[in-house]
C-alpha cells in the first residue's frame, strides 16, 4: 500500500458510529494534523449496519449534534423503525445521547441464539506474495465473535515463503492449515481449496480486506435463517477512502455494486435474469457457500479470475451458474468486510479494464459451454446498452474521470478474446504471467502438500 503524503488532506474519514451509544463529535484533523475533507460513516444500531452516510466535514469538525443531523437526513426511517422495535418512540431532531433500547434487541437475541449452536466454519483465503495484507486480514478473522472455525490459507505459485511464515505465525493463536496450490490464478487456488475444506459452510475473502467481529456470526446467521441458500454474500464496504481514486470507485459501485444495506433472497421464480444484470449479488470478496455446491456446477473456471488473462469474473460466473440451475443466493448484509481499495489513478484504471474484460469473459464462458444462451443475451442486450452509456452516468459525480468509463468499455470488447486464451494456456499447461491483485508476476513453483500449522 502506497503512503500517502501526510500534508495532503485525505478525501474522507472512514469510521462506524453505532446509534446505541452516545453520538461522536467528528474532527477534521487527525493526531497527526492531517485533514480530512468529508466522513464516510457506516451507521450501526445495536450493531446492526443500517447504511452509509457520506458528510462534508467543515474546518472545524462536526459536533455531535451536527453528526446526528446527518445521519438524520440519509437514514431517519430506518432508525425510526429499528428504534420502534425495542419500544423506543422517537421524534423531532435524532438527540446525541444515544438510542437506549426499553427492551430486548430482536437482532442480537437471535444472532445469540446462532452463535449458542454455532456451525463449524472454514475460512477461505486465496492470496499471492501479499504478506502484509494477509497478516492484517488473519488478525481481524482471529478477533471474530465466533467459536468453531478454521482459517485455510491457499498460496499461489509464490515466488518466496513469506506467506507461509505469515499463516504459521497465524497459526500459534488459532486453528490455521496452509497449503500450496502452484497453477498461478485464483480459481486454481479455488478449487484446490474445495479439496482442502471439511466443513458444511466455507467462507471466503481476500487479503486486502479485513473482516468485521461479526463477520462469522452473520455467515451462520443467514445460513440459520435460510436453510434453502446455497450461497451467501454480504456488504463491501471501504477501509479508507484517503484518495480521491478510492472515492471514484465507490462512486462507480465498489464491490457492493448498490446493493446497500437490505437483505435479499435471490430465489426461483427469480426477479431478474440470472444473466442480467450483473451482479445482483455481491462478489467473491465477501462470500460463503455450503459444501458441495461449487463442486455440483464443475467448480471455479480456471480460464477466469486474477491471474488470467480474463482478469476477474469467476465469482461472476459461479454465481450466475448456481441460480441458472435453480439455486439461491442469500444477500445478507450484516456479514459486513471492509476492503482497501486501490489507491492510485492507474490501479483503478487497471481494474476497471479488468472489471470490463472479466465481464464479457464470463459470458463467453457461458455460452462456450451452452451455445443457446446467446438468444437470451440478445433480448437483453438494449438494456444493457442502455445501462452502460446512461444508466452507468447517471450514479456518478460530475468530477468521475470519462477514461475510467473508457477503460471499463475497453475491457468489455477484450473479454471474450482473453476468455479463450485463457482456455489455451490452460490446455497447453501455460501459466502465463499474470498479476494477482498488486502483486508481482505469476511464477510456479514446485508443489507443497497441505499442512496443518
Amino acid at each position: 500500500m502506497t503512503n500517502q503524503d501526510p500534508t495532503m488532506p485525505a478525501e474522507a474519514l472512514v469510521r462506524d458510529v453505532d446509534l446505541a451509544d452516545p453520538l461522536p463529535a467528528i474532527p477534521s484533523v487527525d493526531a497527526s494534523g492531517r485533514r480530512s475533507m468529508r466522513a464516510w460513516l457506516l451507521v450501526r444500531m445495536y450493531t446492526e449496519p443500517l447504511g452509509t452516510v457520506l458528510v462534508d466535514l467543515p474546518r472545524d469538525g462536526l459536533t455531535a449534534t451536527e453528526l446526528g443531523s446527518a445521519i438524520e437526513r440519509e437514514l431517519g426511517p430506518r432508525i425510526r423503525h429499528r428504534a420502534g422495535e425495542v419500544g423506543v418512540r422517537t421524534t423531532g431532531p435524532m438527540g446525541v445521547d444515544g438510542i437506549v433500547p426499553r427492551r430486548s434487541v430482536p437482532y442480537v437475541d437471535q444472532r445469540d441464539r446462532v452463535l449458542a449452536d454455532a456451525p463449524h466454519l472454514t475460512v477461505v483465503v486465496c492470496t499471492r506474495n501479499q504478506p502484509v495484507g494477509l497478516r492484517r486480514l488473519l488478525e481481524s478473522v482471529q478477533e471474530s465473535v465466533y467459536p468453531r472455525y478454521r482459517i485455510l490459507v491457499v498460496d499461489n505459485a509464490p515466488t518466496d515463503d513469506r506467506t507461509e511464515r505469515v499463516a504459521r505465525e497465524a497459526g500459534t493463536r488459532g486453528d490455521v492449515s496452509y497449503v500450496v496450490e502452484p497453477r498461478p490464478g485464483l480459481s486454481h487456488a479455488r478449487n484446490r481449496a474445495l479439496e482442502e475444506t471439511g466443513t458444511d459452510i466455507i467462507a471466503w475473502t481476500d487479503d486486502d480486506a479485513v473482516v468485521d467481529r461479526f463477520w462469522l456470526a452473520e455467515i451462520a446467521r443467514a445460513f440459520t435463517e435460510h436453510p434453502e441458500a446455497d450461497v451467501m454474500t454480504g456488504p463491501i464496504v471501504p477501509a479508507e477512502l484517503e484518495t480521491r481514486a478510492q472515492l471514484w470507485f465507490e462512486e462507480f459501485g465498489g464491490h457492493s455494486k448498490g446493493r446497500g444495506f437490505d437483505s435479499f433472497v435471490f430465489s426461483p421464480p427469480y426477479r431478474q435474469d440470472p444473466l442480467y444484470p450483473l451482479p445482483p449479488f455481491g462478489t467473491g470478496a465477501n462470500m460463503a457457500w455450503r459444501a458441495g455446491v461449487a463442486e455440483s456446477i464443475g467448480g471455479f473456471d480456471p480460464a477466469l479470475g486474477a491471474g488470467t488473462p480474463a482478469k476477474g469474473s469467476e465469482d461472476t460466473l459461479a454465481f450466475t451458474q448456481i441460480l441458472r440451475a435453480g439455486g439461491t443466493i442469500v444477500y445478507h448484509p450484516g456479514a459486513v468486510i471492509r476492503h482497501y481499495h486501490r489507491r492510485d489513478m492507474e490501479g483503478l484504471r487497471d481494474q476497471m479494464v479488468g472489471y470490463g474484460t472479466g465481464l464479457t469473459a464470463a459470458y463467453a464462458s457461458l455460452v462456450r459451454s451452452q451455445p443457446t444462451i446467446l438468444l437470451n443475451l440478445a433480448k437483453l442486450a438494449p438494456r444493457a446498452l442502455h445501462d452502460l452509456y446512461v444508466g452507468r452516468n447517471s450514479g456518478i459525480g460530475a468530477d468521475f474521470p470519462p477514461e475510467l468509463l473508457q477503460a471499463n468499455r475497453r475491457g468489455m470488447l477484450r473479454g471474450p478474446k482473453a476468455y479463450f486464451e485463457g482456455r489455451r494456456r490452460n490446455a497447453a499447461g501455460s501459466h502465463g504471467t499474470g498479476r494477482w491483485s498488486r502483486g508481482e508476476d505469476d511464477e510456479v513453483m514446485s508443489d507443497r502438500k497441505g499442512t496443518a500449522l
